[in-house]
C-alpha cells in the first residue's frame, strides 16, 4: 500500500495560489498524484492549473483495472494530451485567458510501479534518508543554457530568468508530454513539488527531512512546506509525497482492527 500525503500554500507575497494539486487511491488499484502550477497573470494562472487537474483527475479515475504497463503509459500521456486541448481552447475563446499556461507532473502506480508524465519546472524527486534523486528535467531556458555549456551550475540557480520556461502545457495546440518509468521501493520516497519548493529548498534538505522515515508522512510535508516559508516563500508551494507502507505495519494494523 501507499501512503500519501499533498499541501500547498499560497506563499508570503503571492495573492492567488495559482498552484493546484490532486492525490488519489482509485478503487482500481492505482495510485494517482498530480500537481500543476499556473501561469498567465490574473485568474488565468490558477484557471490553467485547475482545469489541467481537474481534466486529468476525470480521465485517470475513469481507467480500467488491471491495465498493462504500456497501457499505463499511454492513459497518463493521453490524460495530460487532453488537459493541454482543454487548457488551449479554453484561453481561445476567452481573451482574459489568452496565453494561459501550466506545469505539470503527475504519476500513475499500479502497486509501486507505473509512469511519471511532466511537461514544465514542476519536479519529481526520489528519496532516501541519504540522496535525493531529481527524476524530471527542467523544461527551462536557464536549463538549455546550462546544457549547452553557455553558463555553470552555480548561475542556473541564481540566473533572472531561471522561471522562463520552453514547453508548459496549454500554451501550443499540440504537446509532448515527457513519460519515465517509475519503481518506488521500501524506505523510498517519491516527492512531487512546484517550484516554489524547489526554488528554495535545497536536495540536501529535501532529503533531510523527506528521508525521515520515522516521522509522519504529513509531518514532513509540513516541514518542507515551513522550510520554503523560511526561506521567503515568494511562490505558491505545493508538496505530495507517496511512501511505500511497511507491510509489517500494515499486518499489525489488521490485526488489532480484527482483535478490537
Amino acid at each position: 500500500m501507499i501512503k500519501t500525503v499533498h499541501i500547498s500554500n499560497i506563499g508570503r507575497v503571492r495573492s492567488v495560489n495559482e498552484d493546484s494539486v490532486w492525490v488519489n487511491h482509485l478503487p482500481q488499484g492505482y495510485t494517482v498524484g498530480i500537481v500543476a502550477d499556473g501561469m498567465g497573470g490574473h485568474q488565468a494562472g490558477d484557471t490553467a492549473s485547475r482545469l489541467a487537474v481537474e481534466t486529468m483527475a476525470r480521465d485517470l479515475t475513469a481507467l480500467e483495472a488491471d491495465m498493462s504497463t504500456e497501457g499505463l503509459r499511454a492513459a497518463l500521456s493521453d490524460a495530460i494530451i487532453h488537459a493541454n486541448d482543454v487548457i488551449y481552447k479554453e484561453a481561445s475563446k476567452n481573451e482574459k485567458f489568452h496565453n494561459m499556461g501550466t506545469t505539470i507532473v503527475a504519476i500513475l502506480l499500479a502497486g509501486a510501479s507505473g509512469f511519471i508524465g511532466h511537461i514544465g519546472d514542476s519536479r519529481a524527486y526520489k528519496i532516501t534518508n541519504d540522496e535525493v534523486i531529481q527524476l524530471t528535467e527542467d523544461h527551462t531556458l536557464v536549463n538549455e543554457l546550462y546544457k549547452s555549456g553557455q553558463i555553470t551550475l552555480e548561475e542556473l540557480k541564481t540566473h533572472p530568468r531561471r522561471n522562463v520556461l520552453t514547453r508548459a502545457l496549454g500554451t501550443d495546440a499540440e504537446v509532448s508530454p515527457v513519460l519515465d518509468p517509475v519503481t518506488l521501493l521500501a524506505g523510498e520516497v517519491l516527492l512531487l513539488c512546484s517550484d516554489g519548493l524547489s526554488n528554495l529548498v535545497s536536495g540536501q534538505h529535501m532529503s533531510q527531512v523527506t528521508g525521515k522515515l520515522d516521522v509522519p508522512l504529513d509531518e514532513r510535508a509540513e516541514r518542507l512546506l515551513q522550510l520554503a516559508l523560511l526561506a521567503g516563500g515568494d511562490d505558491n508551494i505545493t508538496v505530495a509525497l507517496f511512501e511505500l507502507q511497511d507491510l509489517e505495519e500494515v499486518a499489525g494494523a489488521s490485526i488489532k482492527e480484527w482483535d478490537s
